[in-house]
């Protein structure tokens, strides 16, 4: 079985849309294949609105351990030179480079602290 989430994400659309479409909160990988195969309107008309400007999910990946989860990226959200978990100590990063500054993002996905190393 598949969750409404899992969904949203192989159909590229966000969790909001697939709720507001009622699709089922667990469906089959034939159900969702079907849906694939032969859109609903809503979903065609979705998917031709779309610029491309700004991704519906991205992957975050945590630089030290590995760990990743799908999310969806933020307007706030600044370009980030590492991606680590909430538990992870700085000490498990490189230093920045000379003449960097360190500052540090938290509340990326469920779990992330976004790093962004930049010139003062």
């Amino acid at each position: 079985m598949i969750t409404r989430r899992m969904a949203a994400l192989r159909l590229d659309i966000p969790l909001e849309m697939a709720q507001r479409h009622e699709l089922p909160s667990r469906m089959t990988e034939a159900e969702l294949s079907a849906i694939e195969r032969n859109p609903p309107a809503w979903l065609v008309q979705s998917r031709a609105n779309r610029t491309g400007k700004k991704p519906v999910w991205v992957e975050l990946h945590c630089d030290v351990c590995g760990f990743s989860e799908a999310a969806r990226p933020k307007k706030w959200w600044p370009a980030f030179t590492y991606l680590t978990c909430d538990y992870h100590g700085s000490d498990e990063l490189p230093d920045p480079a000379d003449g960097m500054s360190r500052t540090e993002v938290d509340g990326i996905g469920s779990r992330f602290i976004g790093i962004v190393d930049e010139a003062p």
